[in-house]
């Protein structure tokens, strides 16, 4: 099964998975859920505010939120919040998961995974790290024989493809050195449960 094949519309919904990431640290309603991507700087999700409203929508529609009361503050319109259900959490870790092991042209969807990889145990973590750099080296081979391939073809033409193996060869390196920090606990895995949520 190919990366393209494997990542589908649904798993690059970034606005969804963003929304089941929050919500699995407790109950909030949209504006909230707006407002802390604004302030941690969850630059990877687009069509803020609105964006938000619809993955909130899609995801109450498939059962992996529920609404949780409406909250009143003087001053302030009703807002209804939401709460992640068991199959949220599920599907949370999944798309996490997913991304985390699958390399992308598209670095948004490893920022994501990168940024709510909280929602997975040090394990899983290190197993989907362990998946993608597999792939990258895989790709690596690739481009290694393509470019050995084109031996004769004018440098100038080729510039992407070296751009490509420099830009994968980083990234590999990259993390399969955060995987050397998690297998030997030089990189704390805290209980994201016991974390206070920021105040506004």
């Amino acid at each position: 099964m190919s990366t393209r094949d494997r990542l589908q519309r649904a798993d690059r919904d970034l606005p969804s998975l963003t929304v089941l990431a929050l919500l699995s640290l407790g109950p909030r309603h949209t504006y909230d859920m707006h407002r802390f991507m604004v302030a941690t700087r969850k630059d990877f999700v687009e069509g803020l505010p609105r964006s938000l409203y619809h993955a909130v929508d899609r995801l109450e529609a498939s059962g992996l939120v529920i609404e949780a009361g409406a909250e009143q503050t003087p001053g302030r319109p009703e807002r209804m919040r939401y709460a992640i259900t068991d199959a949220g959490r599920a599907e949370l870790r999944r798309r996490v998961a997913l991304l985390l092991a699958t390399p992308e042209p598209d670095a948004t969807l490893a920022y994501a995974a990168l940024s709510f990889v909280g929602a997975l145990g040090p394990g899983e973590t290190v197993a989907a790290l362990r998946a993608r750099v597999a792939m990258i080296e895989l790709k690596l081979t690739r481009l290694a024989d393509d470019l050995a391939e084109a031996a004769g073809v004018p440098r100038l033409l080729l510039l992407e493809a070296e751009f490509e193996q420099s830009r994968l060869t980083a990234e590999k390196e990259w993390m399969a050195g955060l995987i050397v920090e998690l297998e030997s606990g030089g990189l704390p895995w805290p209980d994201l449960s016991e974390v206070p949520a920021p105040g506004w």
